[in-house]
């Protein structure tokens, strides 16, 4: 097992103060740096853990902030926030740049060579961040089948895999239909994975408070689902020492 060090970073994104969580693989190197949104709730010990493993694979990771260094354990709250959010691509590109700024601006992150990752509000983040024509290697996305502004995806200059639960209420058949008609059309490398069975935010541990309705933890899909982001990196963005 390699070292891994760990520090949070604060940086201004929306009119706030996010506070970010950066992972840094051992050695001195430059390395493949990977961006990684979290859920609607906000940034909390899974997505921290998550950035962690890649930077056990040799990755720099940083785990962006959604709400100001808030988590949104209300669900009225957290909707209140990301609704308006969600329907705002300018807001979601906003927010991403200024993580990926932060990412690309770290001495051991090879800012050539980036991708990103999210899950729920996240990922669709990392997916405006393509249908803004950033140069990312790969976009990976567990519950983040959102549809862009039209012709947009064009843009898209990196593969895209997604994954969503067979029974998620907030992605339905029809949201998958015109998530991936939109790469079809756009000519995106994309891949769509259903894991059946599993409801929404499927990869995310049980929380203590409220969760929304239509959400439930998935353990084997989870780990299926993150073994599928692994080997995402893997084919576009491998740790060369």
């Amino acid at each position: 097992m390699t070292t891994v060090t760990t520090r949070t970073v604060e940086y201004p994104a929306d009119n706030l103060t996010m506070t970010g969580y950066l992972a840094l693989p051992a050695g001195a190197g430059r390395r493949p740096a990977v961006l990684i949104g979290p859920e609607g709730m906000g940034l909390s010990d899974v997505e921290r853990r998550r950035a962690e493993a890649l930077a056990e694979l040799g990755y720099v990771a940083l785990a962006f902030d959604l709400h100001g260094g808030r988590y949104l354990a209300d669900p009225e709250e957290m909707l209140a926030r990301c609704m308006p959010l969600l329907a705002d691509p300018g807001r979601m590109r906003g927010i991403g740049h200024a993580a990926l700024k932060v990412l690309r601006a770290e001495p051991r992150a090879d800012p050539g060579r980036t991708a990103a990752i999210g899950y729920g509000t996240g990922g669709a983040v990392a997916l405006e961040l393509g249908r803004d024509g950033v140069d990312l290697r790969a976009i990976g996305t567990v519950n983040a089948l959102t549809t862009g502004r039209p012709g947009e995806a064009a843009r898209i200059r990196c593969p895209v895999w997604a994954g969503v639960g067979s029974e998620d209420p907030i992605m339905p058949p029809a949201q998958r239909a015109a998530f991936t008609a939109e790469m079809q059309a756009a000519g995106v490398d994309w891949r769509l994975v259903v894991y059946g069975g599993a409801l929404h935010a499927f990869h995310h541990p049980p929380v203590d408070h409220t969760a929304p309705p239509g959400v439930g933890y998935h353990p084997r899909h989870a780990q299926r689902a993150w073994r599928d982001i692994v080997a995402l990196l893997v084919e576009c963005l491998p740790v060369m020492d």
